[in-house]
């Protein structure tokens, strides 16, 4: 079995798993600007396994990008096993469990089972998933988890143990509670008990949004690397500015004006491309949204863009991406 240290990635900043937004035209995005690891959108297990619609796109890696993990959920060893075997034969490079989301039709039985953060109240259950995975495939295996399901139910710290025990060769850790889904502030520092319980690398996740947002939450995590989500939304060259700023790595070129329009618009004909042009038209809308929050783009004409028909959308985008905010983000 390969290990991580095999293919670590340099610098450690990583772009987190985003359910309808990490897919293939974002991660190669991001991945063009300059970044640790890519991780796909959640993918559920048995679904990818039964090729369900929809779900092996999520999964889709790209040929040639080399930094690319696939994040799979699940509650059934039997079919997370085969899910892992699959998507490694399909060129991933490292397989993420997925422990940490919130979401209930991931957590309920009623929904993909018991899974996601829900796997945190069952720890023997979640080992079995682990070694399942483990022992499927020749590629590096990491895991996803939060601080725990709630405040009476820390216990990330023992799974992480268990976990590293098991095979698993870095551990992500975003700091709140399943319960506290995405409110209040992340919790860092608490994101050390698991960093003092294992030695393979652990990463930090969960409001890093800047250079001194992720400086602070490696100082008070103690935590090897960062990973960033919906920080990176509108911003794919976040991860690189980051990266510069703490690790020294070289300072991307952040588009402005016309080079910014040019960037926006190759986003768009990508995801027509990858999903059809109007799926890919959906799909793109918050996109381009987070692009022109940034951009400063004003009321009226971003109406006009996100209930344009593509070709006019293209047509649009010099004049939405045409602004000041945007410049400023990127002082």
């Amino acid at each position: 079995m390969l290990s991580l240290a095999d293919r670590w990635f340099n610098p450690p900043v990583a772009l987190a798993p985003m359910a309808g937004i990490t897919d293939l035209p974002f991660r190669s995005l991001v991945t063009r600007f300059g970044a640790g690891l890519v991780v796909s959108e959640m993918v559920a297990s048995q679904e990818m396994v039964q090729a369900k619609p929809g779900v092996r796109e999520k999964a889709e890696l790209g040929l040639g990008i080399a930094n690319t993990v696939v994040q799979l959920a699940g509650c059934d060893t039997r079919w997370i096993a085969e899910a892992a075997r699959m998507v490694e034969d399909r060129g991933a490079q490292a397989i993420d469990i997925n422990m940490g989301c919130p979401a209930k039709k991931v957590t309920s039985a009623s929904g993909a089972g018991a899974s996601g953060s829900a796997l945190m109240r069952t720890p023997d259950h979640a080992l079995r998933l682990i070694e399942a995975v483990v022992g499927a495939v020749r590629v590096p295996v990491t895991l996803k988890t939060r601080l725990g399901w709630a405040d009476d139910c820390l216990n990330a710290p023992e799974i992480a143990r268990r976990a590293e025990a098991a095979g698993v060769q870095m551990i992500t850790i975003h700091g709140r509670t399943r319960c506290q889904f995405y409110k209040g502030r992340a919790d860092w520092a608490a994101i050390r008990a698991v960093k003092d319980a294992v030695r393979v690398p652990v990463l930090a996740n969960g409001d890093i949004v800047d250079g001194p947002s992720a400086r602070q939450a490696l100082t008070r995590s103690g935590a090897d690397g960062v990973m960033i989500g919906r920080g990176a939304q509108g911003r794919p060259w976040l991860l690189a500015q980051v990266a510069a700023e703490i690790y020294g790595t070289p300072a991307p070129e952040v588009p402005q004006g016309a080079a910014l329009a040019d960037l926006v618009a190759g986003h768009y004909e990508a995801m027509l491309g990858f999903y059809g042009r109007d799926l890919g038209g959906r799909a793109a809308r918050k996109h381009l949204g987070w692009y022109m929050d940034h951009a400063g783009t004003g009321a009226d004409l971003r109406r006009r863009v996100l209930t344009a028909a593509p070709d006019t959308v293209l047509h649009l985008l010099p004049d939405a991406m045409q602004d000041s905010v945007c410049q400023r983000h990127a002082a």
